[in-house]
Parts: C-alpha cells; sequence; structure tokens
C-alpha cells in the first residue's frame, strides 16, 4: 500500500497499510517505543483502504482489511483512521491467533504474577488496567491476555490503551501529555484518547508471568468480593475468549488449568480509587 509501518506487540508482529499518511503517522507515534522487526515475517496483516479511488480524497472512507475481515463492517471517516487501525489489529488478532488461548481481558502483574480482569465493555477492566499501571503494577495489556497452552504463563499484548469518555479525563490527570494521542471525539463507542504504556510495560512484554488472580470486575453500585466457583469463572471465560474452540483440546486444558489453580471473584465498585483498592486487598489475600 502507499504508507506503512511495522510494530511489535508482545509477541505479535504486525504489518500495517494504508491508502493515507495519517493513520501510520498517528501509529508511528503512539508506538515509537515498540520495537520494529523489519527482518522478521508479519504475524498479523492490516489494510486501511478506500472502496473507490475516489474515496481517498472526496469524503475519505476507510475500510478496514487484511488477512482477517469482517465483511459487514462499516467504514470509518478519515478523521478516526487512528481508530481504524486499532480496530484492525485487534481484528487479526482475534480472529487469526492460534499460539496463545486468548483471553479478551486486561492484566496487570507484580513480583512475576499476574491479575486478569474479565468483562463486558463498560465493566471498568480497561481503566482499572491502566490507573494500576501507573502505580505501582506493570500494565500487561487492556484488550488481551494471552496464555500459553504448555505451561499457563501469561504473556502481554501491552498496546495503547483505549481510554474511553470519562476514563480519558481521569488517566489526563495523571500521566504526561506527550503520552496521550489525539482526541477522537463521537465515535460509534464516545470519545477515545489513547494511552502509551509506561517504558517499563514495553520493555518487558516479552516476559511470562504466573496467572495469580482472576477477576470479573463491574463498575457500579456499591463495593462487593462475591468469591466465584470453578465452574461459572470457566463458562464466563469461554465467553471471552476468540479462539478457544479453535484451540480444541489445548484450549480445554490451558482454560481448564487456570480456573483449577487461580482464584476467581466478581467485584463491583463505585469508583476507580474502590476498585483500586479492592484489587489491592485481594492481591494481599493471595500472596498470603
Amino acid at each position: 500500500m502507499r504508507h506503512g509501518t511495522r510494530i511489535a506487540v508482545g509477541p505479535v508482529q504486525f504489518r500495517v497499510g494504508s491508502d493515507w499518511a495519517k493513520p501510520i503517522a498517528a501509529l508511528d507515534r503512539l508506538y515509537a517505543d515498540y520495537p520494529q522487526h523489519e527482518d522478521r515475517p508479519a504475524d498479523a496483516t492490516v489494510r486501511l483502504f478506500a472502496a473507490r479511488p475516489w474515496r481517498r480524497w472526496l469524503r475519505p472512507s476507510v475500510h478496514i482489511g487484511g488477512d482477517y475481515v469482517v465483511p459487514d463492517a462499516l467504514p470509518l471517516p478519515l478523521s478516526m483512521g487512528l481508530l481504524a487501525a486499532e480496530m484492525g489489529m485487534n481484528l487479526q488478532v482475534a480472529l487469526g491467533w492460534r499460539r496463545h488461548l486468548l483471553l479478551h481481558a486486561s492484566a496487570v502483574a507484580k513480583n512475576g504474577r499476574a491479575v486478569i480482569m474479565s468483562g463486558a465493555s463498560g465493566s471498568g477492566k480497561s481503566t482499572l488496567a491502566a490507573l494500576l499501571g501507573e502505580g505501582g503494577w506493570r500494565l500487561m495489556g487492556d484488550e488481551f491476555t494471552l496464555i500459553a497452552p504448555a505451561s499457563g504463563e501469561a504473556f502481554a499484548f501491552p498496546r495503547a490503551v483505549s481510554l474511553k469518555n470519562q476514563a480519558i479525563a481521569e488517566l489526563a490527570g495523571r500521566v504526561d501529555p506527550a503520552r496521550l494521542g489525539p482526541l477522537l471525539a463521537g465515535t460509534p463507542k464516545g470519545d477515545i484518547r489513547h494511552l502509551i504504556p509506561r517504558a517499563d510495560a514495553i520493555e518487558t512484554m516479552h516476559e511470562p508471568v504466573r496467572p495469580a488472580l482472576l477477576l470479573f470486575p463491574r463498575f457500579g453500585g456499591e463495593a462487593a468480593v462475591v468469591p466465584m466457583g470453578e465452574g461459572e469463572a470457566f463458562v464466563r471465560l469461554t465467553e471471552a475468549s476468540t479462539n478457544y474452540i479453535a484451540l480444541g483440546e489445548a484450549g480445554f486444558g490451558a482454560l481448564t488449568r487456570l480456573v483449577r489453580t487461580v482464584p476467581a471473584f466478581a467485584i463491583a465498585y463505585p469508583d476507580s480509587a474502590s476498585g483500586i483498592a479492592l484489587v489491592e486487598d485481594l492481591w494481599a489475600e493471595a500472596a498470603r
């Protein structure tokens, strides 16, 4: 394509091509500190393209393509080209990755052990992970957590964190403005701004850790912690995995081991401070 870049996020080497320069320039700024292995074949390819040549200039409309596509996906305006690129990267991993059990979950780590947080959009898992990652934790990722089928270890996928709506102001007050991407207002998911992870999260993204806690957060209501049984945790994580069925026996074995060896809790919290406190308290209990 006319413009392109390479980005390595955790074990995934991306090749991103675009009919326009702006989305690539925005990606290069967000991922300037990530490795770019020019001599390594790409694991996933993303294409941002105009369905008609004139759409490159007149009311430019960005379609998302690559190794895997969603045929009925609507295009985005060029002003949201960065969002299209990020969506494309997530799509290729969600539909094509087979080396690990892929969980739609955020994760943070400390002392070689990880807290994995899974929940529906709006549950607060990304904001919690981002806030913990600005404290004494290593951010492993806000979108995917990768579990090695053979060892059960968790691997990071620390892409730029997608902050949404109220979370933007909450994080903007805590971090260097240079670590924030442009504000993308009025997207299909509301206002979005990307946060570049801290340098330590990028430098250590290839270091696996042992899962120590499974949390299923829910933002809103009074603070609460409810232990979760293995069966419910298993079902919830199968629903949160895009490749559990494709991995077959290996996926079943990895997920079974995870829920049998790692304590799981559903947590509810009324605000970020309460959520962080609940995570820290459960971590302290698990460390005993």
